[in-house]
């Protein structure tokens, strides 16, 4: 017997309870508490009649280097995990929104190179974003992205490597990202460099 069969019967035998207060016992307080139960039954019977969804984490995507052909093959790649794993899409948008926590990324791989992309994705405290893509004075992001080779988003650096790709394809331009540059299984990916904390902070530019 399902969890929601036993639910449902609860709520019959909830409702039946309620039904024979009202019918046999005269006391105003105990009708009322039977009539609550009525009103508290029926609800969950309705409640249990909506089909029910699992609510499941996404699927995450599994980076099978043996799969990866082209650069093409890091971009589609670099696409699911910028919606799934990579959770960019939660605060960036790719086009145009004033409810953007954070900037928006349409044409980014057009306008900074595949160097910077890595770093303010791996050193992203060492940046402030600048957006001059509007009227007015420039719209100023400040560095709270975190450090997605951490965790707890943790990417590897094959799947930076590929989100960058898709960037870049998605802006229109060459993908600069090679399929030679991801490491193989087992190898140790290179450590992010480090950035002093007492260095200056970097600004990027959108225009």
């Amino acid at each position: 017997m399902s969890e929601v069969v036993k639910l449902q019967l609860i709520g019959l035998s909830v409702i039946g309870s309620g039904i024979l207060i009202l019918l046999f016992i005269r006391s105003t307080f105990a009708r009322v508490i039977g009539f609550v139960w009525i009103v508290l039954g029926l609800f969950t019977l309705t409640a249990l009649s909506v089909p029910q969804m699992a609510s499941l984490p996404p699927v995450e995507e599994k980076f099978d280097i043996a799969t990866v052909k082209t650069p093409t093959d890091m971009a589609t790649i670099g696409q699911k995990i910028f919606f799934s794993k990579g959770q960019c899409a939660l605060c960036h948008t790719i086009g145009p929104s004033e409810s953007a926590r954070c900037p928006d990324l349409k044409g980014i791989g057009a306008k900074l190179s595949r160097e910077f992309l890595f770093e303010s994705l791996t050193q992203p405290q060492a940046y402030i974003y600048l957006d001059y893509r509007h009227e007015g004075v420039a719209k100023e992001y400040p560095a709270r992205m975190p450090y997605i080779n951490k965790n707890p988003i943790g990417l590897s650096k094959n799947e930076i490597l590929s989100v960058i790709a898709f960037l870049q394809q998605m802006s229109g331009e060459p993908i600069s990202v090679t399929v030679a540059e991801l490491a193989a299984p087992g190898e140790a990916p290179a450590a992010p460099a480090k950035v002093a904390q007492s260095g200056p902070v970097a600004v990027a530019q959108a225009h």
